[in-house]
């Protein structure tokens, strides 16, 4: 199959209606288009002619904001995308944390888009979490990156122990982190937050036998009307930071707060 195109790899595949994907219903080459994550039950042919039935997602994969090409997974009868050895190491590449093994940025991105298109289409409440490591960089510096980076490690480990299916969590960048969550009803946002704080405040990283740790400022809203991804994001990091400013009193007073 390398180095040709769809129509002339044999995959041949179609959806649940019959219909030819490679001709005008790609969800491949339209998430190239707009960018926005897609996923759909297809029948591929296999090598011996008959069909079987596989679970297709698909991502974009962008340059300093631009779409530069996509990623097309196909799974056999299986709802997980990442079980499969060769689908960890395609989206690893393209939408994993190098650090902490994390859903990245672009992967956050896509999947808040596709949040938002359920919520557009059938009114699906979701919550967006923006959290912040508190004071990390003196962290850093006390105890070096490499301390940091096992810290941060820790944190994604517990945190995808910690995840529902319908849930996405990554590391935005730096010290930060997301997390886009269903919701069934508004309240369950402050249970969200609240796990989300003790998740990262009994992680800890052991280092010359003294066990270190870290806490973390979140802040979390509720998907509202006229909301895009940038409104909604925005809203959660002012949030955070409104949260982060109430807490650094507190923690100033206590030099030993990374120590347990």
């Amino acid at each position: 199959m390398l180095g040709k195109d769809c129509e002339s790899s044999g995959l041949y595949h179609i959806d649940g209606n019959g219909r030819q994907l490679c001709r005008g219903v790609c969800p491949l080459m339209a998430t190239m288009a707009d960018g926005q994550y897609r996923h759909a039950q297809v029948y591929a042919r296999h090598k011996e002619g008959y069909r079987i039935p596989l679970l297709v997602e698909t991502f974009p994969v962008t340059s300093e904001n631009k779409i530069i090409g996509g990623i097309e997974i196909f799974t056999r009868n299986s709802p997980k995308v990442y079980e499969d050895d060769l689908v960890e190491q395609l989206t690893g590449i393209a939408m994993r944390d190098s650090v902490t093994q994390l859903p990245n940025r672009r992967h956050l991105e896509s999947f808040l888009n596709f949040k938002f298109d359920e919520y557009r289409r059938f009114g699906r409440l979701f919550a967006v979490l923006f959290a912040d490591i508190n004071e990390f960089s003196r962290f850093n510096n006390q105890y070096g990156h490499e301390v940091g980076d096992k810290v941060l490690v820790n944190i994604g480990a517990s945190l995808k122990q910690s995840i529902r299916k319908d849930d996405l969590v990554g590391r935005w960048g730096g010290d930060e982190f997301v997390g886009i969550y269903a919701l069934s009803k508004l309240e369950d946002s402050e249970v969200v937050a609240q796990k989300f704080s003790q998740m990262v405040a009994n992680t800890a990283v052991i280092q010359e036998g003294v066990s270190l740790q870290v806490s973390a400022s979140v802040g979390i809203t509720v998907v509202q009307q006229g909301d895009t991804a940038e409104t909604i994001i925005a809203r959660a990091d002012q949030l955070m930071y409104n949260n982060k400013s109430a807490e650094n009193g507190r923690r100033s007073a206590n030099k030993e707060a990374y120590h347990l």
